[in-house]
This record gives C-alpha cells, sequence and structure tokens, in this order.
C-alpha cells in the first residue's frame, strides 16, 4: 500500500513536494522557471525564524538566501547551496509520472529525486532539526538555492555572486551535491567525497556546404560532413590523464581491492554500476547531445550542426580544442557556446575530516574516497568569490542500485531510508563543522 503522507519522514515530504514543482530547464533561457519551489523554500526557512533575501534577476526565475548565525562569528562562514531546477523528462518513458512525487518500493521517485531536490531536501530539514531543538552552529551557514544550475548557471549563480555577493560574505568553504553517497567497491562500501569538478566546454560543430535538390548526386552535402564529424567525435577514446585529485582516488581504490597496479580504468570498472560515472572522471569526455539540420524532405541544406558537450580536465581546455579540430577536420568550425572552470579543491583540512567523521559515526569503519566530478555544480560560480566547494549529499545507497545512472536518467528515484541517513549526517555536519 503506498505511504500516506503522515507515514512520510520530513525529508521525504519535502523532497517530494519540490519534484511536484515543474522546474524544468530546457538550456538557452527556456524554462519553466523556480519561482514557486523557491517560495515554498523560503517560506519553510521563514517559519525557522529566518530572514529569507529573493533575488530574480530574470522573470521566474528565483534565488532564495537566509544566513543562520554561528556562536563564534569570527570564524569563516559554511554555505550549504542546492539548485532547485531539473532537466527535461520525457513523460511517456517513465514508469511513473516524473512530477508526482510518487513513493513506490520504499523509493521516491521523480526528476529531481538525484539531482538534486533531495539534497535541497536533506539541507532544509537538518536546518530545521537543529533551530527547532533551540541549537546553534559554531559558525555562521550560509543557506543558498540557486536557478538554472542545468544550464551553467548563466541566469542563476553566476548573476548572484556577481550582483549580490553580500550574501555570502565571509565565506570560505561551501558544500552542496554530488558527493557523499555510497558506492561498492567489489563487495565493500565506500563513500565519494567530491573535491574537483572537471571544466565545461559546450561547443557547436557547423558544417557548410551548397544547397540542392534532394534527388541530385551531390558530394558538397553539410549534412554529410557534420554526420562524418560527429561520428568521429563521439567515437574518440580520450586516454586516461591523471590528477593530483584522480591519483589519489585510484590509489585508495588499489588499497581497497588490492589490486595494486591495475589500470585505472580497471580500478573504476571494480566500482559496478558507478563504473561509468567514474571513469570519465579520467579523461576528457566529448559527446554529441544534439543535431540539427534542414528544412524539407527534398531540399540538401547549406548548414548542419551539432552540439557537444565537453568535458576536460581542469586546465586543459585550450588543448582539447586543438585536438577536436584535428579530429573533426579544418572544414568543420567550432563555436564556443559556454565554459566554465574546472575546480581541485585538497582532501584535508578541518572540514573534511567533520566530513568524514560525520559519515564514521552514522557508517562507522567505512573508507571515504576523494573523486573528480565529471559534471559541474554551482560551486564554480562561488570560487569567483574564494570559496572552495565540495560535493557532500551524504546517501547511504543499497549496493545493486545505480544512482549514478539516474543523474538525467529515466526513472530517477531514491530510496527513503537514504535520506533519512543523509538528513542526519548533514544535521551531524553543521553541528560539528
Amino acid at each position: 500500500m503506498p505511504a500516506t503522507p503522515h507515514d512520510l519522514p520530513e525529508v521525504a515530504r519535502v523532497a517530494r513536494d519540490l519534484i511536484r514543482f515543474d522546474t524544468t530547464n530546457h538550456g538557452g533561457g527556456r524554462a519553466a522557471g523556480e519561482r514557486e519551489a523557491a517560495e515554498y523554500v523560503g517560506a519553510y526557512l521563514e517559519a525557522l525564524g529566518l530572514e529569507v533575501d529573493y533575488y530574480e534577476p530574470v522573470p521566474r526565475r528565483t534565488n532564495v538566501h537566509a544566513r543562520i548565525p554561528g556562536r563564534n562569528p569570527d570564524r569563516p562562514a559554511l554555505v550549504l547551496h542546492g539548485h532547485l531546477d531539473v532537466v527535461p523528462a520525457i513523460a511517456e518513458d517513465w514508469t511513473v509520472d516524473p512530477f508526482a512525487g510518487e513513493i513506490r518500493d520504499g523509493m521516491l521517485w521523480g526528476r529531481g529525486a538525484v539531482d538534486m531536490k533531495d539534497m535541497d531536501a536533506m539541507i532544509l530539514t537538518s536546518v530545521a532539526d537543529m533551530l527547532r531543538g533551540g541549537e546553534q552552529p559554531d559558525r555562521d551557514i550560509v543557506l543558498a538555492f540557486f536557478a538554472d544550475e542545468e544550464n551553467g548557471g548563466i541566469e542563476g549563480s553566476s548573476l548572484v555572486v556577481r550582483d549580490r555577493p553580500e550574501w555570502f560574505a565571509g565565506a570560505t568553504e561551501a558544500i552542496s551535491e554530488v558527493g557523499g553517497y555510497s558506492i561498492h567497491v567489489d563487495d565493500r562500501r565506500a563513500y565519494l567525497l567530491q573535491v574537483g569538478e572537471k571544466a565545461l566546454v559546450w561547443i557547436r560543430l557547423v558544417a557548410t556546404g551548397r544547397a540542392a535538390h534532394g534527388s541530385s548526386v551531390h558530394a558538397d552535402n553539410a549534412v554529410t560532413r557534420l554526420g562524418e564529424a560527429v561520428v568521429a567525435l563521439g567515437r574518440t577514446q580520450w586516454p586516461v590523464d591523471l590528477t593530483p585529485t584522480t591519483r589519489a582516488f585510484t590509489r585508495m581504490l588499489e588499497d581497497l581491492t588490492g589490486a595494486v597496479g591495475e589500470d585505472p580504468d580497471a580500478l573504476a570498472r571494480r566500482t559496478g554500476p558507478a563504473a561509468g560515472f567514474l571513469r570519465s572522471t579520467l579523461r576528457t569526455t566529448t559527446n554529441p547531445t544534439g543535431l540539427a539540420a534542414g528544412y524539407k524532405h527534398n531540399v540538401i541544406p547549406d548548414r548542419a550542426e551539432a552540439l557537444i558537450d565537453v568535458r576536460v580536465l581542469p586546465g586543459t581546455e585550450q588543448a582539447a580544442l586543438a585536438d577536436i579540430q584535428r579530429i573533426v577536420g579544418e572544414d568543420i568550425a567550432i563555436e564556443v557556446v559556454h565554459t566554465d572552470i574546472g575546480l581541485e579543491v585538497p582532501f584535508s583540512g578541518d572540514l573534511v575530516d567533520a566530513m568524514v567523521a560525520a559519515l564514521g559515526r552514522h557508517d562507522p569503519g567505512i573508507p571515504v574516497i576523494p573523486y573528480l566530478m565529471g559534471g559541474g555544480t554551482d560551486n564554480k560560480a562561488l570560487a569567483a568569490l574564494g570559496i572552495a566547494g565540495y560535493g557532500f549529499a551524504p546517501l547511504r545507497l543499497p549496493a545493486d542500485l545505480d544512482f549514478t545512472g539516474m543523474f538525467h536518467g529515466v526513472d530517477e528515484r531514491v530510496p527513503v531510508d537514504s535520506l533519512v541517513f543523509g538528513q542526519r549526517v548533514l544535521g551531524d555536519l553543521l553541528r560539528t563543522c
């Protein structure tokens, strides 16, 4: 029998409520907008006695801010942040309505259950537990919920950092998504702590030719030329190139498995369902994500375009673009649509120690491994203010759940028990960091 609202832990109810706001972001300024979800978050925080600020630099692209004063105002503040938008979901492809927030088989289903309304709910409810209990963190906690993260933060965090830097006054570190969750290495559980992000380079490939009748013998076909370039780039096997973070990652996998000296790809494959996600952190990736050409079945167009999502190791952006030009050929134009920086921060220090210790108190004896995330978060925008960002959305997950495969995937879902675990670990961290 489906769970009723009163049967659900608060963290699951909040995550479910957030999923029910359709905050779909198609990119390029085409978005449903986050306003209603932002107002829900703001009302929740106001009910806890916090002063809430909103910033909507673009209509309906709403950002939310609040600050919890700490006992020691001389200490640097910590930022907890999430985003309220989600990528599109094609309802016909899903087992459930992606915006219904359905509970099934002990899991919360819906777009955003993994990326990242689960973490938004964990932030809100862990703060609520602390404040309702009359507790106060040692240092200021800055809460921020951004718009437009799924479009690189162009209409969200980048504008907030530019126009509202005072929101983050005194902050030196930040915590957000895509880290802190468990994987299984062979048959042993471990947690990933995100201490870096690859750089983002979104490009458009453009092929040009000569327009002609669709029935003609025609060698100068832009669509054919583009297709050859897309296949060449999409099938490129980029080599492993380790950074300080991925070296530490592979060393710890060696320690866990005993497979000393094993190829990094082979080590990553030992993580089961997470392998595809983690192998991407070891190299450049160039994935075609969109095609556009033509306007009538019997007309050969003179232009064809492809979108490519390029993720590169920090500092290798220009070298990667040169390699891409060589692969696609000089007759293909490369237009850079959007770029964002790569990040690596130390897997050391008081905050890292506190995150590792918080996990250890709730799941004793389980190792924590640093890793470089293949995608990106709003930590990139905060880096412009000198804030070091980490990924720590703590979730203890079943070994057979392909959690990483559900980022932007179909039938996104998260176990309710994992949400409760994450709320407790995050609350523990806020009390001790």
